[in-house]
């Protein structure tokens, strides 16, 4: 008796020995930030986070549920683990900077269900000193070739009631205002129904990413993914009682699930950027560099460049995309004969092609130069409507595209489909061969309206599918895309250098004609700590004639001055000039944007807080020229400038464009003063910004 009862001691420690929770750990290689991993005794995965040893993400569960499988959520053991630290460095072809350092420190953990299936998973923990991110690798089962996901239930679980910047968590746009609350105060649900977008679907309290953070003691956080591939887009689900975060899948209505995958793969990564300042979050390269490598090889066929367009003429009321129809934008209907506002003729392109050669901008947008535009917005059969080879009769793309290459110009593409994939994509490959035969190496993508087939959203795994198509179809034609409607930025322009810029926020059109007046004052300065931490942003600035006397009930909620500073604030390898070429005529101030840079050998966030201010300096490649942007929101403010990030034994030739004395975003927005000086490393500077204001600084080397 006292054998058998020593022997079910026995037994029975190292049964409660194998159920004690397992503690895996990983550090950021500046012993800044740390990921620890716990396997509780029932075999239930939870990780944390902390930030000089402070938790700011506590005990948080990670699972799944699946069609035709139980859920994956615990009965787990650890098979194994490894740590790996990396140092690395990349060159962006084009970029916010030069190189980019890649730092981080490991920690893989393989998985295994105790009982049958038996299951596996490796879950992948990287610490950065600007962040973490983690994600799922789901392995080969036997019997079983693919996996539908129905849910991830990955959770945030947030330790204090943070200041948060978001929009809601909408399932086909990103373009919403965005709403500053505590997170026990989200309700991401009175955002539904918004009278200026084309199409908005928001089932959950859920937020849309990135989303920032400010805390009580000043750490930023802001959470998001990257590599998102053949994967569902990850809105946020907010508990406003628990301060938890739980990742909520854009799903398919049609095909009844969030993901469907082959065996084996991996999840795109969570990512949480940790910052200290605001500023920071700006300078953390987290999110591409959670991304592979160039795939695509050399893209020095594609330039960085500025552009001109038939664009802003159609929202302010000059022109019509259509050639033949209604002349309004909500309904198109079809109309036998020509009403003679069309826009993209080829006379009134040869006026931008022009303009653009006079003043050192290497582009032209031409939007409405192919037909279809009669018949696509607010139809359910948007099938077939547009042919993207077949220019209207009024326009002669052969001839403009040999006009402007003469003139040293490049024309950009633009491809409306109506929110139609399918269409697009039967004809992807003869667009691009026409794009790729006619030397043209950019376009600009648009997906308006709900998605056909009814029940797709353009977060879903199927969009998110239909966006890498045609990056990859782009890449085979040399041809570069900046996607309007699209899915979230998550890096991949590491991977698909061609994917240059995208819209993915509220941008400069609102200002002509959404019913609420246009973007506030406060929107771009919570923009460029939020939607522009994923990548480069298509805004279009440069409006001049800010009072848009054809829209009466609207105005744009900037100085002219604020409008130069966004050339670099707001970051993208492509930027317009989006007003009529008329309005920048005989503007001193168009000095600015005729000078400034477009792709960048170093970046210096010099100072901002979410939603107040922001100040960003760029150095121009080649040139070695700097140039430096500010804005405020609707409150004005003094900033404070040295210029200590200038090279060394340089001076320059500065010229500075700050808001006059008088300036005002509603009473006097284009008073603006312009002053020349010369700037080295040891200048210091105070510069106002009215309400609604901001200043642009070039600074070119002196000979």
């Amino acid at each position: 008796m006292n054998k058998l009862l020593a022997l079910a001691c026995i037994v029975g420690f190292l049964i409660s020995c194998s159920q004690e929770t397992v503690t895996l750990s990983v550090t950021s290689p500046g012993k800044i930030n740390t990921i620890d991993f716990h396997l509780s005794a029932d075999g239930e995965p939870t990780y944390l986070v902390s930030h000089n040893e402070k938790v700011i993400i506590d005990a948080s569960s990670m699972g799944f549920d699946f069609k035709d499988q139980k859920a994956l959520k615990d009965n787990l053991k650890i098979l194994s683990s490894e740590k790996k630290a990396v140092y690395k460095t990349w060159e962006m072809p084009w970029g916010e900077q030069k190189e980019v350092v890649n730092n981080y420190n490991e920690l893989m953990i393989a998985l295994e269900e105790n009982s049958a299936p038996h299951r596996k998973i490796n879950l992948y923990f990287r610490a950065y000193d600007d962040g973490i991110g983690f994600r799922y690798e789901f392995l080969p089962q036997q019997g079983v070739d693919s996996l539908v996901i129905m849910d991830e239930n990955t959770e945030f679980q947030l330790t204090e009631d943070y200041t948060t910047w978001w929009i809601p968590g909408d399932w086909d746009i990103y373009e919403h205002l965005y709403n500053t609350t505590k997170l026990s105060e989200i309700d991401a649900t009175t955002k539904r129904n918004n009278p200026n977008l084309a199409q908005t679907y928001i089932p959950e309290n859920a937020v849309n990413t990135p989303v920032t953070m400010r805390g009580s003691d000043g750490i930023h956080l802001s959470f998001h993914e990257a590599n998102l591939t053949d994967y569902a887009g990850m809105t946020l689900k907010v508990d406003t009682t628990s301060l938890k975060l739980t990742s909520e899948l854009v799903g398919s209505d049609r095909l009844g699930h969030k993901v469907k995958r082959a065996l084996p793969f991996k999840t795109p990564w969570r990512t949480i950027q940790i910052a200290e300042k605001a500023t920071e979050l700006i300078d953390s390269k987290l999110i591409v560099n959670l991304n592979e490598p160039n795939k695509i090889g050399d893209v020095s066929w594609f330039k960085p460049k500025k552009y001109v367009g038939i664009w802003w003429e159609m929202h302010i009321g000059k022109s019509t995309w259509d050639y033949a129809g209604s002349q309004d934008m909500n309904s198109f209907t079809t109309d036998a004969k020509p009403h003679g506002k069309h826009g993209a003729t080829t006379e009134n392109t040869k006026k931008y092609i022009d303009f653009a050669a006079e003043n050192n901008i290497t582009g032209v947008l031409v939007e409405g130069w192919n037909t279809g535009w009669e018949h696509w917005i607010g139809f359910e059969d948007r099938e077939g409507v547009f042919d993207f080879v077949t220019p209207y009769p009024d326009y002669d793309l052969e001839e403009l595209n040999q006009y402007a290459k003469d003139k040293g110009v490049e024309i950009i593409m633009h491809h409306e489909t109506s929110a139609a994939p399918r269409t697009y994509e039967q004809q992807l490959d003869t667009a691009y061969q026409l794009m790729h035969k006619l030397g043209i190496h950019s376009v600009k993508t648009g997906y308006v309206g709900k998605i056909i087939p009814k029940g797709e959203y353009h977060h879903g795994q199927w969009m998110v599918n239909h966006y890498r198509k045609v990056l990859e179809t782009g890449a085979k034609y040399q041809v570069a895309i900046n996607a309007h409607e699209p899915i979230k930025a998550t890096g991949i322009r590491r991977t698909y250098p061609n994917a240059i810029a995208r819209e993915g926020l509220r941008g400069q059109e609102f200002n002509a004609w959404a019913a609420d007046g246009g973007n506030p004052p406060e929107h771009l300065p919570i923009v460029a700590f939020t939607r522009m931490l994923a990548g480069p942003i298509d805004f279009t600035p440069g409006v001049f004639d800010i009072g848009l006397p054809s829209k009466e009930d609207n105005h744009i909620s900037t100085t002219l001055a604020q409008q130069l500073a966004l050339y670099v604030v707001v970051y993208s390898p492509v930027q317009m000039a989006c007003d009529l070429p008329e309005n920048y005529e005989g503007q001193p101030a168009f000095q600015f944007i005729r000078d400034v840079g477009v792709d960048w050998d170093q970046t210096v966030v010099l100072n901002g807080e979410v939603g107040d201010f922001v100040t960003i300096a760029r150095k121009e490649r080649e040139t070695g020229n700097w140039f430096v942007g500010g804005i405020t929101d609707e409150n004005k403010r003094e900033i404070s400038l040295d210029f200590d990030f200038l090279d060394e034994g340089i001076t320059y030739d500065a010229i500075i464009y700050k808001d006059a004395e008088d300036a005002h975003f509603k009473t006097n927005p284009t008073a603006i003063a312009i002053e020349n000086m010369e700037i080295n490393k040891e200048t210091s500077l105070s510069i106002p910004m009215v309400e609604g204001g901001g200043f642009a600084i070039s600074l070119i080397q002196k000979n």
